[in-house]
């Protein structure tokens, strides 16, 4: 079943809380996620468009670049202790994933809103398959199984209240029909966001370069000095 014929069936959309969720996050400031930055005018314009069709519907002070996210991994501690951090261990399994893999540049198209009942999204096609295969590299050990229900989009932001998912679909109709934004993606990266904030912005840590496969380190420092250190 496609999200769209999900959220067709659904009676109401999820409303999104603004708050520092601390029983999750429990003091760890960051939150890591590989993802394919698809922060360019173009994708941003589309992002903003549906924004505004969705006026009134959505949280304020969604601040997430355009994304589409691969998989989520955890908190980047450098000694892990908990299920749910990530460690460089981890991340070391995953590059050698993703080299294994060998997934070379490949292409996405961008095209119109859809929505989960949670948030409404611009909808990707994965048209090389770049994206299963990245998926299938970065999954290792107990870290993003490819099993579950997935699908590529660009989040346009969350919902702030129950509304009745009819009322909305039909917003999501009257969206301005638009032409399949083509990208060629070379890179994925390694992101992260401070966990105290339900939408606040990313920060790249690192850049995974296709075809090459090279880590290339970016603001690592969200991290940890030490995070890095035995991988790179």
């Amino acid at each position: 079943m496609t999200a769209r014929a999900h959220f067709a069936g659904a009676a109401h959309t999820l409303r999104n809380l603004r708050q520092d969720f601390v029983e999750w996050h429990d003091g760890r400031p960051r939150y890591a996620l590989w993802a394919v930055d698809v922060d360019i005018p173009a994708v941003a314009q589309r992002v903003a468009a549906a924004d505004r069709h969705l006026g009134g519907l959505l949280l304020d002070g969604y601040r997430r670049q355009p994304h589409v996210t691969l998989g989520l991994c955890g908190f980047p501690q450098a000694q892990p202790r908990r299920r749910d951090d990530y460690g460089p261990a981890a991340l070391a399994a995953q590059l050698a994933g993703l080299r294994r893999v060998c997934c070379a540049p490949f292409e996405i198209a961008i095209g119109g809103l859809s929505s989960f009942t949670s948030a409404p999204f611009l909808s990707v096609a994965d048209i090389d398959g770049g994206i299963a295969r990245l998926r299938h590299g970065l999954a290792v050990a107990d870290i993003n199984r490819p099993d579950g229900a997935y699908t590529p989009h660009i989040t346009v932001g969350l919902y702030a209240g129950s509304w009745p998912a009819a009322d909305v679909l039909r917003r999501l109709e009257a969206f301005a029909e638009v032409e399949a934004l083509k990208l060629r993606i070379a890179r994925i990266s390694l992101m992260s966001y401070c966990a105290r904030d339900i939408g606040g912005p990313l920060t790249v840590a690192a850049d995974f370069e296709l075809g090459e496969g090279r880590l290339r380190l970016r603001d690592a420092a969200a991290f940890g000095a030490d995070f890095f250190t035995a991988v790179v």
